[in-house]
């Protein structure tokens, strides 16, 4: 089992910074702003071939009544029950401050092994900066800079004392899905989420933009692995002020490209908007596998079922290849059908497309629907096979392809998706033209024969048209 390191302090000390320092990534948000992370945000490290998890966590207000906060605290404290080793950062410019005496009281009750470090001390006397850290009692504090790197090699030393290199793991050869759930803001992503693991990961607060950052979490359910990301909700362009909001966005686009299925999360108690086809539409032309989650289904009446069903198949019908699942994720109505659902649209995404059977079905369609004409071409297509995966692209070959219509395109698509049962997946369909193998070909020079047979049919076809 793999060491945990949590890293606890107050709002905007440089967590994130320290975290990304740590995990030698950008996976967490960082800007000068408190309080920008809110969940607990899981990373892997190495150092000195130890591998370790780092946890990045929200700023820590032990005694504070606003409601987001309480939510942030409980996160962080059950970051600390998780972890064998504590870094408790503190602000060295800031200075030594009443919240950072009850933070350190915390993790005294708390009971576990703490590595004080003392952040931005870039350009400063570090024994002066840290020398009214030593009245919290945690040890000798140790100066660092996460933004320059300096002092990152002694602190990760302190807290990896004790601990042994593990022996190098086996490469995993089951590809692990990654599902991103995505939507407008306050649709209920995280409550989705914390319903799927069965416990409360994320802070869901009925405040939108609660989650800023994309979190992902490894979990496991019925002997198969999962990465599970929750993402923040995204808003119209034109609603989009905040910096942090802009990042945020980015985030969740990001987790997109990289995942294997996204789980759309609609509110059945709102409209279908404008804003839900365009993320709709995104994810479509990412080529990910969907699976569309209508969620607080449990508060609405059947007039109001009905309506959000003709809204579906009205803004939402380019995505007639997914699966539309009715939810309730604060009761958990439904979310048993989701992992399912995920299970076959992944399946679908990665399916392997024999050529014999796709150039069979290729020539079917054919039979019964040829290309039409342009101009005086009509595309001829002789044969397909598959050109990757997630989404599957099959590639087809023949002369003035150039031609093909986008109906004919999309009439193919179907007739594929429709021949290997690819449900939950986009499928894409390419066109590449025949190689003329006469094209390179340089004629032979003629013989003297030839030519004066050549030379007799041009005086024979003058004479013939002389007449005329």
């Amino acid at each position: 089992m793999l060491p945990t390191v949590a890293i606890v302090g107050r709002p905007n000390v440089g967590k994130s910074t320290l975290f990304n320092r740590l995990t030698k990534s950008r996976d967490a948000l960082v800007a000068d702003l408190p309080g920008l992370t809110r969940d607990r945000h899981y990373g892997r490290a190495v150092a000195d071939d130890i591998a370790y998890l780092v946890i990045d966590t929200g700023g820590f207000e032990p005694v504070s009544d606003d409601g987001i906060l309480v939510e942030m605290a409980r996160q962080t404290l059950q970051a600390i029950d998780e972890a064998d080793r504590v870094i408790f950062l503190t602000d060295g410019r800031s200075g030594l401050t009443p919240a950072d005496h009850l933070i350190a009281e915390e993790l005294r009750r708390r009971g576990k092994i703490v590595a004080l470090a003392v952040n931005k001390v870039e350009g400063m006397r570090v024994d002066v900066v840290t020398a009214e850290f030593h009245e919290l009692g945690l040890g000798i504090p140790l100066p660092i800079s996460s933004a320059h790197g300096e002092g990152i090699g002694d602190l990760v030393e302190q807290v990896l004392a004790g601990f042994q290199p593990e022996p190098p793991a086996e490469p995993e050869k089951e590809k692990i899905p990654r599902i991103a759930i995505i939507g407008r803001p306050n649709v209920g992503k995280s409550t989705l989420v914390n319903e799927l693991l069965g416990e409360e990961r994320m802070i869901a607060f009925d405040q939108p933009g609660t989650t800023r950052d994309s979190i992902a979490v490894d979990f496991e359910r019925n002997g198969k692995r999962y990465v599970l990301i929750d993402t923040a909700g995204l808003r119209r362009r034109g609603k989009v002020f905040e910096t942090i909001e802009k990042f945020s966005v980015i985030k969740t686009m990001q987790a997109v490209e990289d995942c294997n299925v996204v789980v759309l999360t609609l509110d059945a108690q709102q409209d279908i908007s404008d804003q839900d086809a365009h993320i709709a539409g995104y994810v479509l032309n990412a080529g990910r596998a969907v699976v569309v989650a209508v969620n607080k289904w449990d508060g609405t009446d059947n007039y109001r079922r009905e309506m959000v069903k003709n809204e579906l198949s009205r803004k939402l019908g380019f995505l007639s290849f997914a699966d539309t699942l009715f939810i309730s994720a604060l009761t958990g109505a439904g979310v048993k059908a989701v992992l399912p659902a995920v299970d076959a649209a992944y399946g679908a995404a990665m399916s392997r497309l024999p050529t014999p059977k796709l150039t069979r079905v290729l020539m079917a369609a054919v039979v019964q629907h040829q290309p039409p004409k342009a101009g005086p071409f009509r595309p001829k297509l002789r044969y397909a096979h598959q050109g990757g995966h997630n989404p599957p692209i099959v590639v087809v070959h023949g002369s003035a392809v150039a031609h093909v219509s986008e109906s004919y395109k999309r009439y193919l698509e179907n007739t594929f998706r429709e021949a290997f049962k690819l449900r939950g997946t986009p499928l894409r369909v390419e066109f590449r033209q025949g190689h003329n193998p006469f094209a390179d070909r340089k004629p032979k020079p003629l013989t003297e024969s030839e030519e004066n047979q050549a030379r007799r049919q041009r005086r024979r076809g003058r004479k013939m048209y002389g007449k005329r």
